[in-house]
């Protein structure tokens, strides 16, 4: 504190016991002293009395004469005057306050009050009379007039009161004041002719309402239903009118619904959808969905969802037409209703009506063409004029509308652009189904010449191999593979084909022409499929060549694994010999299989490891090394695997000088024993040792931790380090 510094806080903690600021003011306020409070002033005589008067008369003038405009002036010395039942002076200062603000609310409101609390009814009421009179629309002095009379019984003032009032035209609370009140005493009639008035002058849907309710809960059902009647026909049918009329069609249906009147109910809706636009009467088919779920039959209340959902649909397809997804559901919404007509039993009228429904969706629907030549944007169309035509083939059974239907179609698609096979192959299988073959084969002949496509050429030849037309199947995989003989999977279906048929020649040749091809797309499927047609007729000789000749042009490590798993497994005898066995022994009734070669399969693996180590490929090495490895641990004998395993090559660093950055890289790379010279073949020993070695310090327990360090010997060393340098010195060999 010496150097005039605050002093520093050391405990930042909250206090235990926690002093609120009310509390404070409190307890400084039990604690004041006596000597500081204010004197208190008793007046003993009418002359101290009258004394007091004027003094506080004469501050009270004061203040008024400094501040005129100010209301609360008055107001507090008209007040005073009243507490000391001097009426005649608190009179006389309401006067002269409403002389300088007679439109002040507060003042007459005070000035009234003060005249009911001394009991001068009289006065209130010119007050209130006065006031009404200079300020009409202020409501708040009306209710406090019509509270005073009907608080004195005065009924036909207040109902003058209320006249006087309701000429102004006011708000709504104030009618339904005026019919509360005729309503408590039981002047029904005069209430209903309050509503028609109120009516004239605002003619709104709840004030409509509001008097059908109110002539229904007195019994006056006849005359709640001439209330709505008018309503409705003052509305009419104007567009502007829409929503006020949903309103009142409501609150009518709902009415007879409370009176069981529930055909008319039911009638009252229906007539009220069928004049309303389906865009904004929404909530009134919510309405009546819910009444026919409560008291219709199950046909009316579908009836009543599907034209709800039928204004769902038509509002999303108003703010966008192409919304095939839509059309798809509003279709099928028609589609389901015709159904379901159907099996109800439904007249041919009622059916007709239905279907064309449906036809008018559709055909909104198929008019909505796509903007522009991209494919994208077609897809869903499409799909529109299918269901058009299936609709009709299927539900229908008009077949020649169906027919026209799929020509349009067909017309209105870009072929030049693009196509769609769906939609010939579609059309092609209609007419099939009408038996008309050469109808069926001139479209889809058409679709090929036209733009020719893949989908298309499956299609025809499988509509053709579904007809058992196997010549024409060839010619269509003939023409197929003139379209596109890079297709491996054309050439394998044409294969597989000519296998159903027994005629193995003509297979063999086709797969050969395949294979000769100069491009082929992915190629290894068609030799695979060419290979297993070999091992199925039990050609292990041609199998054989085959693969010869697949290693020699590829030369894959998968290859290589394929030809030499093939060299150990069984395989059946030719169909030759398995046809000439089973005349002789007709009883017996497995194949037989010839034994699999394993020392050809290790030749193979062989040929192909130094395959692989003359291209210079290290990882598809390793790979093969890995499959041979596993063979021999199924097949072979423990030397074997042994053999193998010694193959297999160790994981080192290999560092080197990147020619684009000029930095030294260091990569990891695999080191194989028969890679290394004469000379570095010590090298190699040692690295294999070194990596045994730091394998079995992993394995070993961890020693206990030594209290102060020791210098680290040559055997750590090696085991951080040692690989890599053996690595990196020979880095020029790797």
């Amino acid at each position: 504190m010496q150097d005039g510094r605050a002093p520093r806080i050391k405990n930042r903690a909250p206090a235990a016991i926690q002093i609120t600021a009310e509390q404070l003011l409190r307890e400084a306020q039990e604690r004041q002293e006596a000597q500081f409070v204010a004197p208190k002033q008793r007046v003993e005589d009418f002359e101290e009395l009258h004394e007091y008067r004027g003094r506080k008369r004469k501050e009270f003038e004061e203040r008024i004469r400094r501040t005129r405009g100010s209301i609360k002036e008055w107001l507090q010395y008209a007040n005073w005057e009243a507490s000391q039942s001097e009426f005649a002076r608190a009179r006389s200062i309401f006067e002269r306050a409403l002389d300088v603000d007679p439109r002040s609310v507060q003042l007459w409101l005070s000035y009234s009050e003060t005249e009911l609390k001394a009991r001068n009814v009289q006065h209130a009421r010119n007050l209130f009379d006065r006031a009404v009179t200079l300020l009409p629309r202020i409501d708040q002095l009306w209710y406090k007039y019509v509270y005073l009379e009907e608080l004195l019984q005065n009924v036909p003032g207040a109902r003058q009161v209320f006249e006087r009032w309701m000429a102004w035209e006011p708000d709504d609370k104030a009618w339904m004041a005026y019919i509360k009140m005729e309503t408590r005493y039981n002047e029904l009639d005069r209430a209903s002719v309050i509503y028609e008035r109120w009516v004239a002058v605002r003619p709104e849907p709840r004030v409509w309402v509001k008097w059908g309710k109110f002539e229904e809960e007195r019994a006056k059902v006849d005359k709640a239903r001439e209330v709505f009647q008018t309503a409705l026909e003052f509305f009419g049918d104007e567009e502007e009118q829409v929503d006020k009329a949903q309103a009142v069609f409501s609150a009518f249906a709902k009415m007879e619904t409370r009176l069981k009147e529930y055909e008319r109910a039911r009638v009252i809706y229906k007539f009220a959808l069928s004049r309303l636009p389906r865009s904004k009467s929404a909530n009134l088919y919510a309405a009546y969905t819910r009444f026919e779920k409560q008291h219709g039959t199950r046909t009316s209340l579908e009836s009543t969802v599907l034209g709800k959902r039928r204004i769902q649909y038509e509002e999303e397809l108003a703010h966008d037409g192409r919304n095939y997804d839509v059309w798809f559901d509003y279709a099928r919404l028609e589609e389901g209703a015709y159904q379901q007509l159907k099996e109800e039993g439904a007249t041919a009228e009622e059916e007709e009506k239905s279907a064309g429904r449906v036809r008018e969706v559709y055909e909104r629907a198929v008019a909505q063409v796509p903007p522009g030549g991209e494919k994208r944007h077609w897809r869903r169309y499409i799909f529109l004029w299918l269901f058009y035509a299936l609709f009709e083939e299927t539900e229908t059974k008009d077949y020649a509308r169906a027919r026209q239907i799929y020509q349009t179609a067909v017309q209105l698609a870009p072929h030049k652009q693009f196509t769609f096979a769906k939609l010939w192959i579609t059309y092609a299988k209609f007419e099939v189904r009408k038996l008309d073959l050469p109808a069926a084969r001139r479209i889809l002949g058409a679709a090929i010449g036209m733009c020719p496509k893949e989908a298309l050429f499956k299609g025809y030849i499988q509509m053709e191999f579904d007809l058992r037309e196997f010549d024409r199947v060839r010619t269509l995989y003939e023409k197929y593979l003139e379209f596109d003989p890079t297709n491996s999977a054309a050439w394998i279906r044409y294969a597989e084909l000519e296998t159903q048929l027994a005629d193995f020649p003509r297979a063999r040749a086709i797969f050969e022409l395949g294979v000769s091809q100069p491009l082929l797309s992915m190629p290894e499927l068609l030799w695979k499929a060419y290979i297993d047609f070999e091992v199925e007729e039990g050609e292990r000789e041609k199998a054989r060549a085959l693969y010869e000749r697949l290693v020699d042009s590829s030369g894959h490590w998968k290859v290589w694994v394929a030809y030499a798993l093939f060299e150990a497994q069984p395989i059946a005898l030719p169909r030759d010999e398995r046809e000439e066995e089973e005349e002789e022994d007709e009883e017996e009734a497995e194949v037989k299989m010839v034994e699999g070669d394993l020392e050809l399969a290790r030749k193979v693996f062989q040929r192909g490891y130094n395959h692989l180590k003359d291209k210079g490929l290290k990882n598809e090495r390793v790979a093969l090394l890995q499959v041979w490895k596993n063979f021999e641990e199924t097949n072979g004998t423990p030397d074997d695997v042994a053999k193998v395993q010694g193959m297999m090559p160790i994981q080192g660093k290999k560092r080197y000088v990147d020619e684009e950055t000029g930095q030294l890289v260091e990569d990891y790379d695999f080191i194989f024993a028969d890679d290394e010279r004469e000379a570095t073949v010590t090298s190699f020993k040692f690295l294999k040792m070194a990596h045994a070695w730091k394998a079995k310090k992993a394995a070993e327990p961890a020693p206990p931790k030594a209290p102060t360090p020791e210098p680290r010997g040559e055997d750590e060393a090696m085991e951080e380090g040692g690989s890599s340098d053996v690595a990196s010195s020979h880095g020029g060999d790797l």
